[in-house]
């Protein structure tokens, strides 16, 4: 028997579509608050939002291989072609194994120096703010995860690649526009829009192809490749074919993206939570004094800083820098005891899983206490899925989390920084869920 979950009348539609252009997180409060499971018609197009952790369960792990990556994503592959954001079945299957060495604990673990080393210079080059008016500090927060990136992930300098969150926020803006239109414009007409984020993947290909090129020469003089993109080349092999080296080439900007954009979200949002929440702010102060002293972090004090931990947990609650994963179903499937159509898009939205009212108590509030240990042990499993989840689990989580919890001990530690009065600290829900307008933050020492 088809069941289709309930939606939205016909009148609404309208604003919806508004929505979807200019408030896709309203549009993802409003089809919550209609339940749990919500089916909209949007024209020729059927999507579906599920809210429950069992739902999130099925379509992202139990079943994993019927769902495929969806809106936003779909239209990023003018970019991203085929990396491991986007691709599916034994092509994701052999990339993920490619890179998977690259992100294993014991590897992460001898990365730790230089994420402290990073977060330190991070701290000198704020230092140098006291007193000299604002800064943008998600600007800063971006140039230092590229930098843990280039050192951990590609063995490289990423010096000199500042065009990279520039060119990236192009791509974003213009996938985020064919999604809102359908693809109903030509990506022929020279709209302002598409001119941007022509020149922007202009200047992605340039920079992976220098890096692969660079990473390609260290290793014929002997270099062995143990980090990401090493392992990619090797995996590419000496082929010289266009396709292999468009391939290669869609790999390290996706590796990019990923790489560098969800962390600095992240860090971000927990320091603008900060902020506004003094009593938290001088608890994390506190443990990173008790805990580190006047040190640099090392890996094992990664378990021991236990509240910073749960503060950037809290903060990846309320901001989940992956704020959707879309997906559109291969073959008709039932989910909750709902049929959801074969070509349907399917929508599992952190966002507003992490503020369900049945899940959370108060979900609005910033209450890092959520993640004590014994008040994790009474949640769903899938109530909680900043990383994603089933075999798409987010494969930099690991060191993501120690870069977010090192960077937020030191900052806290070592700085006071306070927001613009104003300042709203807006989501903006692109590929990643940025902050409107950057962060910009005055900077004093401690008192």
């Amino acid at each position: 028997m088809t069941r289709f979950p309930p939606g939205p009348p016909l009148t609404a539609l309208p604003g919806l579509l508004r929505k979807l252009a200019v408030d896709r997180l309203g549009l993802m409060r409003e089809a919550a608050a209609l339940g749990d499971a919500v089916r909209v018609v949007l024209g020729p197009k059927k999507l579906y939002v599920f809210n429950h952790p069992d739902y999130a369960k099925h379509v992202l792990a139990d079943n994993s291989d019927n769902y495929h990556k969806g809106i936003g994503l779909i239209q990023a592959r003018r970019a991203l072609g085929d990396g491991l954001l986007t691709s599916e079945g034994e092509l994701w299957q052999r990339q993920r194994r490619t890179v998977q060495p690259a992100f294993k604990p014991t590897r992460i673990a001898s990365q730790a120096d230089a994420v402290a080393e990073e977060a330190a210079k991070l701290v000198t080059l704020l230092r140098g703010y006291e007193g000299a008016g604002p800064v943008d500090v998600q600007g800063e927060l971006t140039g230092l995860t590229l930098g843990v990136l280039g050192r951990t992930l590609l063995e490289t300098d990423l010096g000199g690649c500042e065009a990279v969150a520039h060119s990236f926020e192009a791509v974003q803006d213009q996938a985020m526009f064919e999604m809102v239109t359908q693809g109903l414009v030509p990506k022929w007409l020279p709209s302002p829009g598409q001119l941007r984020f022509r020149k922007a993947r202009r200047k992605l290909y340039g920079i992976a192809d220098r890096l692969v090129a660079e990473r390609t020469g260290r290793m014929a003089d002997g270099d062995t490749p143990h980090d990401a993109l090493g392992r990619m080349i090797l995996a590419t092999g000496r082929a010289t074919d266009a396709a292999a080296r468009s391939r290669l080439r869609e790999e390290v900007i996706t590796l990019l993206l990923a790489g560098h954009e969800t962390t600095a979200s992240t860090l971000g949002w927990t320091l603008r939570l900060l902020d506004g929440h003094p009593e938290v702010r001088r608890r994390v102060r506190a443990e990173a004094v008790e805990i580190l002293g006047d040190r640099s972090p090392q890996l094992e004090d990664l378990h021991r800083l236990t509240y910073t931990t749960m503060v950037v947990q809290e903060a990846m609650r309320l901001y989940p820098p992956v704020w959707v994963l879309p997906r559109v179903a291969q073959q008709t499937d039932e989910v909750g005891g709902y049929t959801v159509s074969a070509g349907a898009d399917v929508l599992i939205s952190p966002y507003i899983l992490h503020r369900h009212p049945g899940l959370w108590d108060a979900p609005e509030r910033f209450d890092p206490e959520r993640f004590d240990a014994q008040r994790v042990a009474h949640r769903p499993r899938y109530a909680y899925i900043p990383f994603g989840a089933g075999p798409r689990f987010c494969i930099g989580s690991n060191l993501g989390m120690m870069e977010a919890v090192f960077v937020t001990a030191l900052l806290t530690r070592d700085l006071t920084l306070t927001s613009l009065p104003g300042h709203q600290g807006t989501p903006e829900p692109m590929l990643s869920l940025r902050m409107a307008g950057g962060l910009p933050m005055t900077v004093a020492p401690v008192s």
